[in-house]
C-alpha cells in the first residue's frame, strides 16, 4: 500500500502522480457510465457514490480496514461523485440536470 508517509523515493512520487492521473481521467469517465449509460442520473448516482464513501467510512471506523486503503478507494469514489454533481448543476433539464450551465458551476462568485 501507498501511504503519504512513504513518498520518499522517485519511484514512489512516479506512483503517486501516476494514481492520481488515473483516478482523475477515470473517476470522470465512471460518473458518466454510471449516470449516463446506466441510465442511473446524476442525481442518484451522486447519492450512490456519496453512499459508498460513507460505507468506506463506516468500515475504517467500526472494523478496523486499513486506513490506507480506505484512503485511497474513498479518495478514487471522490471524482465521480464530483463529476456526478457538476453534471446535475450544469446539464439541461430534459437531460437531467439543473440546467445552471457550464459557466454558472464553473465560474468564481
Amino acid at each position: 500500500m501507498l501511504s503519504i508517509h512513504s513518498i520518499i523515493t522517485t519511484a514512489r512520487e512516479g506512483y503517486y502522480w501516476l494514481t492520481i492521473l488515473f483516478t482523475f481521467a477515470l473517476g470522470t469517465a465512471a460518473g458518466d457510465l454510471v449516470a449516463e449509460k446506466m441510465h442511473l442520473g446524476y442525481w442518484k448516482s451522486a447519492i450512490m457514490f456519496a453512499t459508498v464513501i460513507g460505507l468506506i467510512f463506516v468500515a475504517w471506523r467500526y472494523f478496523r480496514a486499513s486506513s490506507i486503503l480506505t484512503f485511497w478507494m474513498a479518495y478514487i469514489l471522490t471524482r465521480p461523485l464530483g463529476a456526478s454533481i457538476g453534471d446535475y448543476l450544469s446539464q439541461k433539464r430534459p437531460d437531467g440536470g439543473l440546467g445552471l450551465g457550464t459557466v454558472g458551476t464553473s465560474a468564481p462568485s
